[in-house]
């Protein structure tokens, strides 16, 4: 195995990121400092910031100061309390300025094609249909399915879909199922009204729409909702694998990896506060 001065180059290459070995600590006590404050205490003693981020006073004094010093935090004069400053705005500038949901959800559905999956996407409803948003591909062109943003597919008839109406009124199921013609695109494809409503509760219930071959034959595909900030679904995110995985072996891996990617979605519309959204929707 080939080696360097910091040791074997495939260890570090896939060591996870949460081991506890791979962390700088001082670097996340300094967070932990900057997160103490908040909305309901704004400024803060060195002794308040040592309770909310759970250090000793004297660790929290040092890096209230070297916080300081970087222009992170500023003293207010009266009480010896500190406040953040408008410098801390450039910790998240890059990733606001990253533009809209699709911009965000491109590198993360990357990272999972061909590892985890054949194909990954980012999609909405529109009408009884399926918008792809955003779409990476490896290996599908022998199915003969090309997704590319922009594409459109009925709703009723792909996991993505039916994982963004299973979270929907059902007044709002009944009105997309019912806005385009739902025709079999493979014999395990579902048409009934019923039938697509009662799919949809069993979706709802496991928190995951899975697909085998109901669009195209030997694809499997796995999808799960994205949640806007109010809780509602305003997204989905699928992943697809060419038939060389059993369907509930595929769902066992792709699932958590898809709702990893689609929890970091709604974590940054959250703590963006509008500023990252689905194009045309952002204030």
């Amino acid at each position: 195995m080939p080696k360097d001065a910091d040791g074997p180059r495939e260890s570090r290459r896939e060591a996870p990121a949460d081991n506890p070995k791979n962390q700088v600590q001082s670097v996340a006590k300094a967070f932990a400092v900057l997160r103490a404050f908040g909305r309901d205490m704004p400024q803060l003693t060195a002794t308040e910031v040592a309770a909310r981020a759970g250090l000793d006073r004297g660790t929290a004094f040092r890096l209230i100061h070297t916080l300081a010093g970087l222009g992170y935090l500023r003293a207010v004069p009266e009480g010896r309390r500190y406040r953040l400053t408008l410098k801390c705005l450039e910790l998240g500038f890059s990733a606001l300025a990253a533009g809209d949901l699709p911009g965000h959800a491109a590198p993360l559905l990357r990272e999972l094609v061909p590892g985890t999956a054949d194909a990954a996407s980012l999609g909405v409803i529109e009408r009884g249909e399926v918008i792809y948003l955003a779409r990476v591909e490896a290996g599908l062109e022998r199915h003969g399915v090309t997704r590319r943003p922009g594409s459109r597919i009925g709703a009723y008839a792909t996991a993505l879909g039916q994982a963004i109406l299973a979270f929907l009124p059902r007044q709002e199921q009944v009105a997309h199922l019912g806005a385009v013609e739902r025709v079999k695109l493979s014999e395990r494809t579902l048409t009934d009204l019923d039938a697509l409503l009662a799919r949809l509760d069993a979706v709802q219930a496991q928190g995951y729409a899975l697909s085998d071959g109901e669009n195209a034959y030997g694809l499997v595909t796995v999808a799960v909702p994205v949640f806007d900030p109010r809780g509602a679904p305003c997204a989905g995110i699928s992943l697809t694998v060419g038939g060389r995985i059993p369907a509930a072996e595929f769902a066992a891996r792709a699932v958590p990896a898809a709702q990893r990617v689609a929890a970091e979605l709604a974590e940054a519309m959250r703590l963006s506060l509008g500023a990252i959204g689905l194009p045309g929707t952002r204030p």
